[in-house]
């Protein structure tokens, strides 16, 4: 059900929405689950952009903090939205692979020509019994279901990554476990239209207001399979400057666009910058080639000023080295030094 509302937001009005409901706008002081939920969770492809992503959004946030949430598995690595490995709550796991599961599949079936689906159940079954005993390091994962089945495994058998695999010390993720033994197996089912509808909720809590085609990129739900998702939902309704329709849930942030907007230092990866938040102005396009090339299509760390990309960074030499696009101001670079020689403390 959706509430209609009138008012037309400019893009800086959803470039402070999102700052501020990322925590860029201003750190938080809550745990690690709590700052994976309220970003709709943290990509971790490279294990430092997780560390990195959690420090500009959490005030004192140490490396040893997610190593500890990691072994206590109150959060947890695994491979959910866009086919990306994504870190998230506990809470959370489930709700978000359940509703990208039959998606992640079927997208599995079309581009994997000459696999079998019914290979992968068998082989799913082995590695679902062997699992049971405890984790698997890649080596032996590709010796029970065949390195031709290895890419797909974890759409018929529920994969997480197991520390300290996938960390700032040990960076390859190459310790797996299945989800169900490592956190447990959900309380209650949980059908696929609750589990989108969860999913939905993250993902504007997150990063709205946004469009139907926005969640649909970042979810990677096909459009026409969202519908049963909306219809759980109570939203509001807004409109782009170009007259498109954007969803939000009530009460959502929507601070003024004339909010101050402090330097803040992204990883890479980082899902503010990727095309489903185009919208929001985060990442200037006269930058994005800056940004994402073919030579970098992981994308590059960043900073921002005022709510938007201004450079890249880089730790290196002990210290973190900035590269601005243009000449900053000089209020801007003495926040960039101080903010910088705090980050460079967390790297060493």
């Amino acid at each position: 059900m959706t509430r209609t509302s009138e008012r037309t937001l400019a893009q800086r009005d959803l470039n402070r929405a999102m700052l501020a409901r990322q925590m860029l706008l201003e750190p938080v002081s809550t745990t690690i689950p709590r700052v994976l939920e309220r970003m709709g969770g943290l990509q971790a492809q490279y294990a430092p952009s997780m560390y990195i992503g959690l420090w500009t959004r959490k005030v004192g946030f140490e490396r040893d903090q997610l190593d500890r949430a990691l072994r206590r598995r109150v959060v947890v690595q695994g491979t959910l939205m866009r086919e990306t490995i994504h870190l998230v709550s506990k809470r959370d796991y489930w709700p978000m692979a359940v509703a990208v599961r039959r998606a992640r599949r079927e997208w599995w079936v079309r581009v994997a020509a000459g696999h079998d689906p019914r290979g992968m159940e068998r082989a799913a079954e082995r590695l679902r019994a062997r699992l049971a005993e405890g984790p698997v390091a890649r080596a032996e994962l590709e010796g029970i279901v065949g390195k031709g089945h290895v890419a797909g495994i974890g759409l018929w058998l529920d994969l997480v990554r197991v520390p300290p695999s996938g960390t700032w010390e040990r960076r390859r993720a190459d310790l797996f476990g299945s989800a169900e033994h490592w956190i447990g197996a959900p309380r209650e089912p949980l059908s696929e239209a609750e589990a989108m509808a969860h999913l939905v909720r993250r993902y504007l809590a997150g990063f709205g207001p946004a469009s139907i085609k926005s969640i649909a990129g970042f979810t990677g739900i096909r459009l026409t399979e969202l519908g049963p998702a909306f219809e759980l939902l109570s939203l509001r309704r807004f409109r782009d400057e170009d007259g498109h329709e954007l969803l939000d849930l009530p009460r959502a942030p929507l601070p003024p666009a004339d909010t101050p907007a402090t330097v803040r230092f992204l990883p890479i990866w980082d899902a503010m910058l990727l095309v489903h938040a185009r919208r929001t102005g985060v990442l200037p396009e006269k930058y994005r080639p800056l940004v994402f090339n073919s030579r970098t299509p992981q994308s590059v760390a960043t900073f921002l000023v005022e709510g938007a990309v201004a450079g890249t960074w880089r730790y290196e030499g002990g210290r973190i080295r900035i590269e601005p696009f243009e000449r900053l101001a000089r209020t801007a670079s003495r926040a960039l030094a101080e903010e910088a020689e705090r980050l460079a403390e967390l790297h060493r």
